[in-house]
């Protein structure tokens, strides 16, 4: 199962692959050199099939638990100034993706979207310790009665040059479900209330949608 935002990329990809293939016979008469452009195409359609899967999950949807937003590695759990919305101390958690990563967002918990904003930026890497403010980026407010307000940030890294964000204001979102997708190499920050009891880690690695962040004992 590939997901929706791949479909153009996929296409295109098919086409270039196709062209590879019916055209080597013309580029060259050598078998050799041939086989070695059947292997590129190959490998090219590969690395972009991989890249856009949207595997199914399972969330057991819990107003007691913040679930992990995207796939990747815990990179960093640490106590900052969230100057954008907030304006005060909160607890942050960043995911990294790498590229053979799924980059699918999902919504971490169930509430009401109270802000989201996008925002143009560098291409810094995507564990840069600036990209979180100057990378290109959208925040994302979502309100639950549980853990009040919780912000996450897409931000795009050195590869990623699109972000897609699905969360509008004032509409209500579940838990799992699909909130975007980050095109190549990024991360997500979450931003969290300082007493959150958080279930993971730095360096644990974290499936989207599955994955328990923090629990409200």
């Amino acid at each position: 199962m590939f997901h929706k935002e791949g479909h153009p990329s996929i296409l295109i990809t098919l086409f270039v692959v196709v062209a590879l293939f019916l055209g080597a016979e013309y580029v060259t008469s050598n078998q050799i050199i041939q086989y070695i452009i059947y292997a590129v195409a190959l490998f090219l359609l590969v690395i972009i099939l991989q890249f856009f899967r949207n595997p199914k999950r399972y969330t057991a949807q819990n107003e007691n638990h913040i679930i992990a937003p995207v796939d990747g590695k815990v990179v960093v759990i640490e106590e900052v100034f969230e100057k954008e919305y907030f304006k005060d101390k909160r607890l942050q958690v960043s995911i990294f993706m790498s590229p053979i990563n799924v980059h699918v967002t999902r919504y971490a918990l169930s509430g009401l979207v109270k802000f989201s904003k996008y925002h143009p930026g560098k291409f810094l890497v995507a564990w840069h310790p600036k990209a979180s403010e100057e990378n290109e980026r959208t925040t994302i407010v979502v309100e639950n009665e549980t853990f009040g307000e919780v912000l996450y940030r897409q931000i795009a890294g050195a590869l990623a040059k699109r972000i897609v964000n699905y969360a509008k204001e004032g509409t209500q979102v579940v838990q799992g479900t699909d909130a975007g997708f980050i095109k190549f190499g990024s991360r997500v920050d979450l931003f969290l209330p300082l007493d959150t009891k958080l279930d993971i880690k730095l360096n644990d690695v974290v499936k989207g949608g599955e994955t328990i962040v923090a629990i409200n004992e």
